[in-house]
């Protein structure tokens, strides 16, 4: 830089442009706060704006980047200089009043940061995964010492500074007091963000940036939120045992919080991106596509995989005027034998969705999927609230795998996460509900390890029924042997393999003839359709721009299989279905629509959406004893056989029951044989009324009613 040069940057009024800027821009803002003060206290400032100010707004905007504590104060100078806020007591609300800056177009990774960047202005972006309670904390301490005398000393963020003597020259008093009714205290709160999960791919761990948070900002962020953090990043040295290391941690302190309103705004979708989903929609074999490229190493499971490119395109969450809302995801469980790779979809819907968390059931506790109260030293020792995996899968998929594993007390957990979608805390005294607008896919093996033919299904799913209705599909994946299909799935498996030995072995050592095109060629089975980057635009597009509206065709053709359903049902007949059933379709019907980013759901969507619902049916409510539907076997986890049945065996004891009310067991049994039911049924029956409590046996082969 030459000697002109550095005459010329110093002669800049910076104060000057300042004020021109804020009188042209921001003069209406200073004038509420002046009115307002202290309800507002904030100055925000959109980055944007300065930029696109000339010449000065381009070189003012550089300096808050490099140098923003001297920018700060010199936006304080001017509105003092230029009398912008016009009150008498202008000095007072002007040291009081917070400059804060919005819109950074440059985002730094929390994984990114580095030590150059200290003490710059940074734009980070990530959920909130912990917070503080909003606590008083001092940021000028005022101390007396015995002769009177008051010394102040500035705080900081961390430790408490006392002053080693009296500040006054002539004192050597070094006993001092502090006078909490002369100090100023600052609202403080302390909010730990992470990384965004779709930001991380090959199993990364997420990293961590505490922020700190003061003044008008506290008490504005929840546990789940997708948050975009402006401030200045300082570094504090660490202290282990009462030894200064080397090593500094870093923490950014938050200038502005801004929240992440847009469905997926961190998917960049660009003009040619566009063009192409476009296109795409337009493709008549749209669907097999989807669903194709839906872990295309997985053979056959059509009907999974068409039931799972639904739910990642969801349906449309409703506010209604009420306040009340309908969720819009879609809630699917996949209960099959092993070996059938359930966990292998679940961890390819996680690699598609924009957003999505996976977890397995076995290692997953109630606070581990929805939020603990942790009490550590981010907090002081206080209690903080931690978010779990359904509130970061917010707007998301989670994938729950072994949900059979779970135990029941964290099974229960998931009812108000699923249906209404917010997680309810009060545990340590904090009360608070968080979002976890998740579509939930999960995976779950029969009660005995395999299908047993011979047994209902409802029978062999170990969940609660409580839990099994909030599902809006339920696919039953056996392992049945088929020549035909077996053949197929061990050509596709062995194919498969074939071209991975094929590829690591050409990379150790080129084979001749072996070139790109070929292993293209080879791969051509096993590779998606739609490229996996493009399908995760092509969600993220869909959700952010198709939002369908029902036809007349596809509503009468859903309410006739609706009302044939019901019409199935009689005082001596089952329910075969319910309106949480007929809600299901209208969901899936939307994510149909949404799937080729239609304005309307056709009839087309309907008949669709019919045909996947019917299967789920035939396989989890038939009652083949009756040879009808019946949802009250998944809903309430009794089919109406079975309810009749316990019905018989309680008005058989007390017609059998001696004047202390206890009957035969052999003699039960042989009556309600006589009626057409069979042995089998009423021994188990019997038993489960005395394993449940409701009756009890006096002696062996007796029952009596409690």
């Amino acid at each position: 830089m030459s000697f002109d040069e550095e005459i010329d940057l110093e002669v800049v009024d910076k104060s000057k442009e300042w004020a021109e800027f804020l009188s042209k821009k921001y003069k209406a803002e200073i004038r509420t706060i002046g009115r307002e003060f202290p309800y507002k206290r904030s100055l925000i400032i959109n980055y944007e704006t300065l930029q696109k100010f000339g010449r000065s707004g381009v070189r003012l905007a550089d300096e808050l980047i490099n140098y923003p504590n001297k920018v700060f104060a010199e936006v304080r100078d001017a509105i003092r200089a230029h009398n912008l806020l016009a009150r008498t007591d202008a000095h007072d609300i002007i040291q009081k009043m917070n400059i804060r800056f919005i819109n950074l177009p440059r985002r730094t990774l929390v994984r990114d940061i580095r030590s150059d960047q200290m003490n710059t202005f940074v734009s980070v972006e990530g959920i909130v995964r912990k917070i503080t309670e909003v606590r008083p904390r001092i940021i000028q301490a005022i101390f007396r010492c015995p002769d009177g005398h008051m010394t102040l000393r500035e705080q900081g963020y961390g430790r408490f500074i006392e002053p080693e003597r009296c500040g006054v020259a002539d004192c050597t008093q070094k006993r001092l007091e502090l006078i909490v009714l002369r100090s100023t205290f600052v609202d403080a709160q302390k909010i730990r963000i992470q990384e965004t999960p779709e930001g991380l791919r090959g199993g990364e761990q997420p990293q961590i940036l505490d922020i700190d948070v003061v003044d008008d900002l506290t008490g504005l962020a929840a546990p789940g939120d997708r948050v975009v953090i402006n401030g200045v990043l300082h570094s504090i040295q660490r202290v282990t045992g009462g030894t200064k290391s080397t090593t500094f941690d870093i923490y950014l302190e938050c200038n502005s919080i801004e929240f992440g309103e847009k469905e997926f705004e961190e998917v960049n979708i660009t003009e040619e991106d566009e063009q192409e989903i476009l296109a795409l929609s337009q493709d008549p074999n749209l669907y097999r596509k989807i669903a194709h490229s839906i872990a295309p190493t997985i053979y056959g499971n059509e009907d999974v995989k068409e039931a799972i490119s639904l739910q990642l395109f969801s349906g449309i969450a409703k506010e209604m005027p009420d306040g009340s809302t309908l969720r819009g995801d879609i809630h699917i469980l996949l209960v099959g034998d092993p070996g059938i790779a359930k966990s292998q979809l679940l961890r390819y819907v996680v690699k598609l969705s924009p957003r999505g968390i996976y977890t397995s059931g076995k290692s997953a506790t109630s606070a581990g999927l929805t939020a603990a109260a942790v009490k550590d030293e981010f907090g002081d020792g206080r209690w903080t609230l931690e978010a779990g995996a359904l509130v970061l899968a917010d707007m998301g998929v989670a994938c729950v795998d072994e949900m059979d594993k779970m135990q029941k007390e964290d099974r229960s957990s998931l009812h108000e996460a699923m249906e209404q979608q917010t997680i309810s805390i009060a545990k340590a005294g904090i009360t608070s509900t968080l979002k976890s607008r998740c579509a939930l896919l999960g995976a779950a093996n029969p009660k005995l390890g395999r299908f047993d033919e011979y047994v209902g299904i409802s029978e062999q799913i170990n969940m609660p029924p409580s839990l099994l209705s909030r599902f809006d599909l339920i696919f039953i994946m056996a392992d049945v042997p088929e020549s035909r299909r077996d053949e197929a799935i061990a050509q596709h498996i062995l194919k498969a393999h074939a071209v991975g030995e094929l590829i690591m072995q050409h990379k150790r050592n080129p084979i001749e003839g072996v070139n790109e095109e070929y292993i293209q060629r080879e791969l051509a089975p096993v590779t998606p359709e739609i490229d996996p980057v493009m399908f995760r635009k092509y969600i993220a597009y869909a959700k952010r721009n198709a939002f369908p509206i029902i036809t007349q065709e596809a509503k009468d053709a859903l309410v006739a299989y609706y009302t044939k359903l019901r019409d199935l049902a009689s005082p001596e007949k089952p329910v075969p279905v319910t309106a949480r059933q007929l809600e299901a379709i209208v969901r899936l019907a939307e994510a149909s629509a949404r799937i080729r980013l239609s304005k309307t759901i056709d009839r087309d969507d309907a008949v669709r959406v019919i045909r996947i619902v019917d299967n789920c049916l035939r396989k989890v409510a038939y009652d083949p004893k009756t040879g009808t539907f019946d949802i009250d076997k998944i809903t309430t986890g009794f089919s109406k056989h079975s309810r009749d049945l316990i019905r018989s065996i309680k008005e058989t004891v007390r017609i059998l029951g001696d004047e202390h009310g206890t009957a035969r067991v052999d003699e039960v049994i042989n009556l309600l044989a006589d009626k057409g039911f069979s042995r089998d049924t009423i021994e188990k029956q019997i038993d489960a009324l005395l394993r449940g409590g409701e009756a009890l046996s006096p002696r062996n082969g007796l029952i009596k009613l409690i």
